[in-house]
């Protein structure tokens, strides 16, 4: 089995990533804790005055560990966490609610979490979002081709290379059990001034600078 996934020592699906050990292995897209307060830091330099962060994310994520590298992400920056949690699979209505929510609830930007899931309705995201007119950063840079304001997130071509030259591997021979999980370490910035514009926001020199793609 050759996979994308979290991090799948914590899920129980190997005994490292160095050395899976079973018939499992693939790509890692979990960067770890940090991921959270970085994408935080750009949300925020964006817009310095956040101070509720509204945080969508699948259930079974969150109650993975996720859910605790987020409130402590959120604690670090010093801003409250408002987070909502859906059951998967979502739809365009469950996280059109979601995001409703939120907004209600007091948040003055918003942090989407990355699945499969997202990447399938991300367009209904990003409407629902824009219909907010909050601020949000995503962890899927597609979102950002669909009209979000911005995302930090892995390059998902470089994903399937790897995942692609694992297969390869498992059918020439290879035993899984001895092909090291990859774990992504390239994250892009992507900026659509559009949205910015839409939101009244003037994107900081300082993160056009550093941004890998910038859509107008």
């Amino acid at each position: 089995i050759v996979t994308i996934t979290g991090d799948p020592v914590a899920a129980g699906y190997v005994q490292s990533l160095a050395h899976p050990g079973g018939n499992i292995t693939g790509v890692s897209i979990d960067a770890g804790p940090s991921i959270h307060t970085k994408r935080i830091a750009l949300l925020r330099e964006m817009v310095p005055s956040i101070s509720r962060l509204g945080c969508i994310a699948s259930r079974i994520q969150w109650e993975r560990g996720v859910g605790a590298a987020v409130r402590a992400a959120a604690d670090a920056a010093g801003v409250s966490l408002i987070s909502q949690l859906l059951d998967l699979p979502g739809n365009a209505t469950t996280y059109g609610n979601a995001i409703i929510q939120v907004a209600r609830d007091g948040s003055d930007a918003i942090m989407v979490l990355d699945s499969p899931d997202v990447l399938v309705n991300r367009v209904s995201i990003v409407q629902s979002i824009a219909d907010t007119r909050l601020p949000a950063i995503h962890a899927i840079s597609g979102a950002v081709d669909a009209g979000g304001l911005m995302a930090y997130a892995f390059d998902l071509k470089e994903v399937w290379k790897h995942v692609a030259h694992d297969i390869n591997a498992v059918l020439r021979g290879d035993n899984p059990a001895d092909i090291p999980y990859y774990q992504v370490s390239k994250f892009e910035l992507s900026i659509n001034l559009k949205a910015a514009n839409a939101l009244g926001i003037a994107v900081p020199p300082t993160l056009l600078a550093v941004a890998d793609k910038v859509i107008e």
